[in-house]
């Protein structure tokens, strides 16, 4: 094969591996609020650098599907919102998270215009100006907006790209530090990240806005002799975080100046990277996500818009039972009926062991997802009105989990008591349940669930010992060395498998025997 064969053969390998990097338009037609700008888009002859983007793209990097983990990161390039070092913050960040399972979405946010064919020196000679801040300011609004649109989309059409709607970070550098960080501020459901890094970012306190319940993961770095000086706004989000009790990671490098990147000088900066990939491990970013646990949040996803108005007209989902409990007769002289009342472990029981419940007066009226607040207001309809003798109640996972937003667990356990009460209340005696073990939540990677486990459930063994209530031990029983559920008995750490059930079989049916022959 001559030379110029050769050649041409790398340039189509070059020119395919490129067209499989899809490019998406962020905003149908012009972007909101800068429609009047006409410049169109370039990169310098290097490829290092884009600038001129008055049009916002997302450009996606999939990782290959053996080892895809279900994760998606944002990449926002940094250049003082006039250039996008494409390369060093960019293309080389996607190559490495790639490698490690993540899918990645270069945003290409817009930046002001560049009046040269040499923007990077352009930008040079801008920055030492007096009135640099000033020019920056009317561009960064739109910049940020950009980084709350490319989340909103990413979310939108995870299952396309098979990842997880769950699971979608943003990471920026400097002035892309700045888009990242900003997404971390006065965003709704479909905007918000599920961790956050921003790198030697620009975010002065007058770009902030306030501290919420929710606030995702962050993860920051920056070198301490930055010649922008931007290493104290790292420390001050990280002191931020701390104070408010929030989940972040911060690395302040001796050396390295400002826009280190992926750039490598031979010191401690050169593996920043690798302390975000061992976060994002820690975090269980990293772990791929079970299929049944994505089909499930893939079928949320699509069924958002269905959901939530669902839970605008029926938040508890009070008729979910209606048509079985419609048909459930009156209770036969000396029947010993059972309704056990939860949220998704109780739902999948009848599902994974259908026998456990076949030829018994069993009835299982747990919903997925559902909180301590939603079953307590369902609890007429799908309890009582059963009129069982034993009522076996499950709950609390949602609400540490915040699925219906932050709560305290003292109202989680209110919300127990009352249910507890209206039972006895109507002489149906209760077994209530230990919270299951749990190390992560799968959907809300980084809540750190145990101690609220450990602290919810001696809040229940308390209450039943003091008011002669049977209490079943689930979590003793099923714990691992990580207070989480052990992976023979589960495949996502939260929700049993069959040999998980098998296990609480005996304990549930010990307890519902001992709460009929009288609550202890």
């Amino acid at each position: 094969m001559n030379r110029s064969i050769i050649i041409a053969f790398l340039m189509l390998l070059a020119i395919g591996a490129k067209a499989q990097q899809q490019v998406i338009p962020l905003y149908k037609g012009a972007a909101p609020g800068s429609e009047n700008w006409t410049w169109n888009e370039k990169e310098t002859a290097n490829s290092e650098i884009v600038y001129n983007v008055s049009h916002p793209t997302l450009t996606a990097y999939l990782p290959d599907p053996a080892i895809a983990t279900g994760t998606a990161v944002i990449i926002c390039p940094g250049g003082g919102f006039y250039i996008l070092a494409i390369k060093n913050e960019g293309t080389e960040i996607a190559e490495y998270l790639n490698k490690k399972g993540v899918a990645v979405f270069i945003l290409k946010y817009r930046v002001g215009q560049s009046l040269t064919d040499d923007p990077g020196q352009e930008l040079g000679a801008n920055m030492k100006k007096s009135n640099f801040e000033e020019k920056i300011k009317p561009i960064i609004p739109f910049s940020v907006a950009d980084g709350h649109e490319a989340i909103k989309y990413v979310r939108t059409h995870a299952a396309e790209y098979g990842i997880s709607p769950l699971r979608i970070g943003i990471i920026g550098f400097s002035a892309g530090g700045t888009v990242a960080a900003s997404s971390a501020f006065n965003y709704n459901a479909d905007d918000r990240p599920d961790f956050v890094a921003p790198i030697y970012a620009y975010m002065p306190p007058s770009l902030q806005g306030p501290i919420v319940a929710d606030e995702p993961p962050m993860f920051l770095a920056a070198a301490t002799d930055d010649q922008l000086g931007l290493a104290a706004h790292s420390v001050d989000l990280y002191s931020k975080w701390l104070a408010s009790k929030h989940q972040a990671e911060l690395h302040i490098y001796a050396k390295g100046g400002h826009g280190f990147g992926m750039h490598k000088q031979n010191i401690p900066t050169d593996t920043w990277i690798d302390r975000f990939g061992d976060w994002l491990g820690l975090l269980g970013f990293l772990k791929p996500i079970d299929p049944k646990v994505t089909a499930h949040m893939e079928y949320l996803e699509k069924n958002k818009k269905i959901y939530a108005d669902l839970l605008s007209k029926d938040w508890a989902f009070i008729k979910r039972y209606e048509t079985e409990n419609s048909a459930v007769p009156a209770p036969a002289p000396g029947e010993k009926r059972v309704v056990f009342m939860g949220n998704s472990i109780t739902e999948g029981w009848k599902g994974w062991d259908p026998a456990f419940f076949s030829g018994r007066p069993y009835y299982d009226r747990g919903i997925s997802g559902q909180t301590t607040g939603q079953m307590l207001v369902r609890f007429r309809e799908d309890v009582i009105n059963l009129k069982p003798a034993v009522v076996v109640i499950m709950a609390g996972i949602n609400d540490i989990a915040e699925n219906n937003g932050p709560s305290k667990l003292e109202d989680v356990f209110g919300n127990i008591v009352s249910m507890t009460q209206l039972a006895r209340l109507y002489h149906i005696k209760v077994v209530l349940s230990s919270v299951m073990p749990a190390y992560d939540i799968p959907w809300r990677p980084g809540m750190n669930p145990v101690p609220k486990v450990a602290r919810l459930n001696t809040m229940i063994k308390d209450y039943c010992d003091k008011k002669d209530i049977v209490y079943v031990d689930y979590f003793t029983a099923m714990t691992d060395e990580r207070k989480g559920l052990p992976a023979n008995l589960s495949k996502d750490g939260v929700h049993p498998n069959l040999d998980g059930y098998k296990i609480m079989e005996p304990l549930a049916e010990k307890a519902i025997d001992e709460a009929v022959k009288g609550e202890k």
